[in-house]
Order: C-alpha cells, then sequence, then structure tokens
C-alpha cells in the first residue's frame, strides 16, 4: 500500500536542469565580475585632508555570456555549458567638496589633448588647398 508521502516526484526535464545552471552560471559570472568593477578598484578611498573631500569618478561596465545545452541523438547523449565575462573600469574625475560646495574635475585624455588640434590643423590645411585649386580652375 502507498501512502502520499511515499510517491515518487518526477524528474524535471532536462531542458530545466540545463537551464537551471546556465541561470546559476550567468548569476555567479555577473556577482564576481558586478564585485570588481568598481569605484574603488579604479582609484581607492575618497580622501579628506584640510576639510576638502575628493570623491573619485570612474566609468565601470561588465558583460558577460554563458550557455549550455545537451545533444539527444539516437547513439549518444550529453550536456554541457559555458560561460565568460570581462570588467572594464576607466578614471572619468573626481568631485571635490570645499566649504560646501562641491565641483567635478574630468581627468581629461592626453591624447584628445593632441589629437583633436593636430586633425584640426590637417583638417584646415587640407581645405585651403582645395580652395585654392578650385579657385584656379574657376
Amino acid at each position: 500500500m502507498t501512502t502520499s508521502d511515499d510517491k515518487v516526484q518526477p524528474a524535471p526535464p532536462a531542458e530545466s536542469t540545463i537551464a537551471h545552471a546556465s541561470a546559476h552560471l550567468l548569476e555567479h559570472l555577473a556577482d564576481k565580475l558586478g564585485a570588481r568593477a568598481s569605484v574603488r578598484a579604479v582609484y581607492g578611498e575618497p580622501v579628506t585632508s584640510g576639510g576638502v573631500t575628493v570623491i573619485p569618478v570612474a566609468e565601470t561596465a561588465f558583460g558577460f555570456g554563458g550557455g549550455a545545452g545537451r545533444d539527444t541523438a539516437a547513439a549518444k547523449t550529453g550536456e554541457g555549458g559555458g560561460g565568460g565575462g570581462g570588467v572594464a573600469a576607466r578614471p572619468r574625475g573626481f568631485i571635490v567638496i570645499k566649504d560646501g560646495t562641491a565641483t567635478y574635475k574630468p581627468v581629461r585624455d592626453p591624447w584628445a589633448d593632441v589629437v583633436v588640434p593636430l586633425a584640426a590643423l590637417v583638417t584646415g590645411m587640407a581645405a585651403a588647398r582645395l580652395a585654392r585649386r578650385w579657385a584656379k580652375r574657376g
């Protein structure tokens, strides 16, 4: 005789166990990467000295992906999964708090200070040459 406590629970379909494993893997990756992609990882802790507080500002981003699957061919069965991810963190500037006033100071890319003026100079020279050639033709 069988009681209701002795009933065997059906095994979940393989697709749901694979999906569960994938979801667990993605959550684990998100937790690990999110913990590493922080302002503290780029700069460190805010600093206070002489009534001035400096708070670092950074841009962080992370991405990840994963998947799982199974082979249900007649001669063989198998399943597997995998995943990966990455983190990028860049300093963007800092906030200075002094005398109750907060001011944002961006960190400039030194290449932007060189490349942009140089590109403007080359473009201006090329435009001047083209204008002279067109003037001679016309």
